[in-house]
């Protein structure tokens, strides 16, 4: 086999007269009247061979070529004809005069091209994933994936971190999303857990005096996959011993620096902190895209002065008022504000009240009229003006925060009122450590049962006061993205073991499920906390995809399926009886495409 010499991609005019061997698949090819073109492409670029008629044998090969077709060939650099450069390519001031070629493998005709690949159906491209991964646009992602953890290596590295790994066959501790399950074949009738993540042995590392864990860790969950989710995804796992919140906020920013500079060449600045108290009450969201205004505004006292029974009738039982104004959203129709309207309640909101700025500056159509008495000091509290829509919602204030906040993120994507090339930063802070779940009836974590509760709070861990307690939790946003998330934990056997009663767990099931890290706890743990990062959305954002699946070599569909490798799959009767299981087949679904 000719030997590569150089890739595809580096060669440039000052390598004119140099001999080389180039190797990889060719992209196109074309006869103009004997002298034939090829486009050849490896993963650094393409560039292209000339092959003439008196280089017979080698010609004679090219002419036998097509897409996809894997070879070699041996030739020497010689400067385009004038006028023939292409500028759209980084070696389109050469090509190779070949006189030698070598097809190392004929391809079958491919159902697609990595030209193409763009515009084949998804399904498709995971099939022929191999030819999907070919395209320039998914080397660039991988290229910029490897780099990423590279940058994020090297900046743990610097502040002293340990990379440890942990194990992938685990105990099942059910308690956020449905595990991955596997049998043993040695205990029968027991199963190991795939980890949802490292979070307890991440914490018996602190217990084990190692002080600063990093894991770049695949982690599973038994969950619908979306855009944004997969069911098996890798996080940037890491933990801290004698910290607080500050501490690993910090190291966390300067990983994230690093890498925004080291990819994009682009600074991060002083990241904005704000509690989930004030994420919620402006922008009704835990995870606010700070891009764009529409924050929500409280006009219960405005509301109070109408006749308006939706808004005083709110109000009288408890409920909140408030509105957001859509800078240019006068542009709706009607339908499209009714459509708006029936929209809203799957979120729980009855309706939803618009109105809009007249030209006049005065509000016309929706419920202008009911509202006259205050629309004056409506539109200055608002600072509306001509051409705005004004919504409201008039409900609890779960229903109200929920219901505005996901209309405005859909308006600001429907009215394309989100800039390009904009990144903000926030810190969401002061998580409370319970919400009340009321379909069971209890306390649930808004993170998980480790995170610790502020100190001054530890006193409120009772049934009547739970509701109150503020946790040491935290979460990274990116343009209305959670990047991560983590938390200081429970060092405390005793505050652990409130925190577990609080949410429903008797100390059998505590012990049953969590023993280990109880134990642990017994012996020395010292304060602690980490953070986890999801790596496939932070290469989401640099590459500028809203696609999960773009960014994972080998991705699962909408369903959980891989085509390409029909995964999953039956398995025969005898790896069954091997593990004492059986398949309840009345139960199965349709096979997953």
């Amino acid at each position: 086999m000719l030997r590569r010499t150089h890739s595809c991609g580096e060669l440039r005019s000052e390598d004119v007269n140099s001999d080389v061997v180039l190797a990889g698949w060719v992209n196109n090819y074309r006869d103009h009247g004997g002298v034939i073109f090829i486009d050849l492409r490896d993963r650094e670029g393409t560039t292209q061979l000339v092959f003439h008629p008196e280089n017979a044998e080698a010609h004679a090969l090219s002419d036998k070529l097509r897409h996809e077709d894997v070879v070699a060939a041996k030739g020497k650099v010689v400067t385009r004809q004038e006028g023939m450069a292409n500028p759209k390519m980084v070696t389109g001031e050469i090509e190779i005069d070949c006189v030698e070629l070598e097809i190392l493998n004929k391809a079958e005709t491919p159902p697609f091209t990595p030209d193409d690949a763009d515009r084949v159906a998804e399904d498709t491209r995971l099939k022929y994933r191999f030819i999907d991964l070919r395209s320039p646009r998914m080397h660039e992602i991988f290229k910029t994936r490897y780099r990423v953890t590279k940058i994020l290596r090297d900046v743990f590295d610097s502040h002293g971190f340990y990379e440890i790994e942990t194990p992938f066959l685990c105990k099942s501790t059910p308690e956020g999303a449905r595990d991955f399950l596997v049998p043993s074949r040695i205990h029968e009738g027991h199963f190991y857990a795939l980890p949802q993540s490292p979070q307890l042995f991440k914490q018996i590392l602190m217990t084990s005096g190692m002080e600063k864990y990093l894991q770049i860790v695949r982690c599973f969950r038994d969950e619908d996959p979306r855009a944004d989710r997969q069911a098996e995804f890798t996080q940037i796992d890491l933990e801290m011993s004698f910290v607080e919140p500050d501490d690993v906020l910090n190291v966390v920013e300067d990983s994230l620096r690093a890498v925004w500079k080291g990819i994009l060449d682009i600074e991060i600045g002083e990241v904005p902190r704000i509690t989930y108290a004030e994420a919620m009450s402006r922008f009704g969201s835990d995870r606010p895209d700070m891009r764009y205004d529409m924050e929500l505004i409280d006009i219960c006292d405005l509301a109070a002065r109408t006749d308006f029974k939706v808004f005083t009738g709110t109000i009288e039982s408890g409920g909140i008022v408030k509105a957001i104004r859509v800078p240019g959203g006068g542009v709706m129709t009607r339908s499209q504000t009714d459509g708006l309207a029936d929209w809203v309640k799957q979120f729980g909101a009855k309706g939803l009240a618009v109105t809009k700025v007249g030209a006049s500056g005065e509000l016309e159509t929706g419920i202008s009229k009911f509202i006259t008495p205050i629309a004056g000091d409506l539109i200055e509290r608002l600072g509306a003006t001509e051409g705005d829509l004004l919504c409201f919602a008039a409900d609890t204030s779960k229903v109200v925060h929920r219901t505005l906040g996901e209309l405005r993120i859909k308006l600001a994507h429907d009215l394309d009122l989100i800039p390009e090339g904009v990144w903000k930063w926030l810190w969401v802070v002061d998580f409370p450590l319970f919400e009340w779940n009321e379909e069971t009836g209890r306390y649930d974590s808004l993170h998980h049962p480790f995170t610790a509760p502020c100190d001054e709070d530890i006193d409120k861990l009772t049934e009547d006061h739970a509701g109150q307690v503020i946790s040491k939790a935290y979460d990274i946003i990116l343009n209305g993205s959670e990047l991560g998330g983590g938390s200081i934990r429970i060092h405390s056997q005793d505050v652990q073991s409130k925190v577990f009663e609080l949410l429903g767990i008797d100390e059998a099931s505590a012990e049953s499920k969590f023993g280990f890290l109880l134990n642990a706890l017994k012996y020395g743990t010292p304060p602690h906390g980490g953070l986890a990062l999801g790596l496939d959305r932070i290469i989401m954002h640099l590459c500028n995809t809203t696609n999960i699946r773009d960014v994972i070599a080998f991705p699962k569909t909408q369903t959980g399926a891989d085509v390409m490798t029909e995964a999953p799959s039956p398995v025969d009767e005898a790896q069954l009886d091997e593990l004492a299981l059986r398949v309840q087949t009345h139960h199965l679904p349709e096979k997953a495409v």
